[in-house]
Parts: structure tokens; sequence; C-alpha cells
């Protein structure tokens, strides 16, 4: 199987913040829209969360915040988040659990502290978001082999120790949320491989 090299691209993902009512705690929760060394599809038809067969779940969290003009910086703790071989996709951003459902097939760690930064425009109190990024690296904690197609393939192979993930948010949103959340927010990640 081939695999990336060290910093190398070695995934795409895209998927959603959720900040439930009443509650302090965050998660994220998508699919993987490619994963180097998978010569399998990775969908179960059209390209999108209903028929991903590999999805992930993050443990939740509490989320600081500090800010800087402009600038809505998120702190997120160190905190784990696995992946799950669906071999009936039911992925439902509607239903954030539903990405942890199938095979869990590896997990990350957090190695330290995330940094999110939202860029805002306009004059205080009217300001509105523009983009948020982020980035983090994660370890490899565990990861078992798969068959997906007819392929085996093993996370552990793939990214070797872990990754580094940049990441995109949008300026806006999900509206409405879905039932029981505050905020719903889309991202895309892009994540290279520690060695």
């Amino acid at each position: 199987m081939p695999t990336a090299a060290t910093s190398e691209i070695v995934w795409y993902v895209t998927g959603r913040f959720y900040a439930p009512d009443n509650s302090s705690l965050v998660a994220d929760y998508g699919y993987f829209l490619h994963v180097t060394g998978i010569a399998e599809p990775l969908f179960q038809g059209a390209i999108n969360e209903t028929n991903a067969y590999l999805t992930f779940a993050a443990q939740p969290f509490v989320a600081g915040s500090a800010s800087n003009d402009a600038l809505a910086i998120g702190l997120d703790p160190v905190g784990e988040f696995s992946v799950y071989l669906q071999r009936t996709p039911v992925g439902n951003f509607d239903v954030p659990s539903s990405f942890a459902q199938g095979e869990r097939i590896a997990t990350f760690r957090r190695i330290g502290l995330v940094v999110g930064t939202t860029l805002k425009s306009g004059t205080a109190p009217k300001q509105k978001p523009l983009v948020g990024s982020n980035v983090f690296s994660a370890r490899l904690i565990e990861s078992r082999p798969f068959d997906l197609g007819a392929g085996r393939y093993d996370f552990a192979d793939i990214v070797g120790s872990g990754v580094t993930q940049f990441g995109f948010a949008a300026s806006a949103g999900v509206q409405p949320p879905p039932s029981g959340y505050e905020s719903v927010v889309a991202f895309t990640g892009s994540a290279i491989r520690l060695g």
C-alpha cells in the first residue's frame, strides 16, 4: 500500500463543530473526503455525509476563549477523536452521534492546546465573522487493520505517529441549527503526516 512521506498530505476531511444548548461542551463530527493510500472509493455513491464509509467523532470538550480586537481566539484543550468505518453509511449532520457508528479503527489524541482564530470585520459591537482557522497536532494512540473493498488498510501505516491538521471554518453557523444545538459551524481540514 503506498503511504505518504513525512510532511505530505494524508487526508482531507469536512465536518461541523457543535455547541449544544445549555452546555459548555463542544465537539466536532464529520467524514473523510480523501485518505492517501486508500485505493477504494470512500463513498457509497455521491460524495456526502450520508454515503461516507470513513467518519470521525471527537470526545466533547470545554473550549476556552480570548480576544484581540478583530480576532476571536478559541482555545481547545488536549482531547481525543476517533475514526470509524461504516460499512453501511449512516452519517447525518442533523444527528452528530451518527458519525460515531460502525467499527472504531483509529483513535488520535491532540498533543497540545488547539488555537482557533476567527477574523471579524467592522467595528465592535457589530463585528461580523469573515473566516475561521485552526491548527493542531494529534498522535495516533490506537489503530487496527480494516478491510475496505478489496484492500486492507491501517491508519498506523497511513499516518505514522500522527498528523498535523490545518482547518478552515465557515464565517456563519448552519441555519437553523439542528434541534438541541445552539451553534453548528461547518469546517474542512487538511492533514499532513507527522512521521
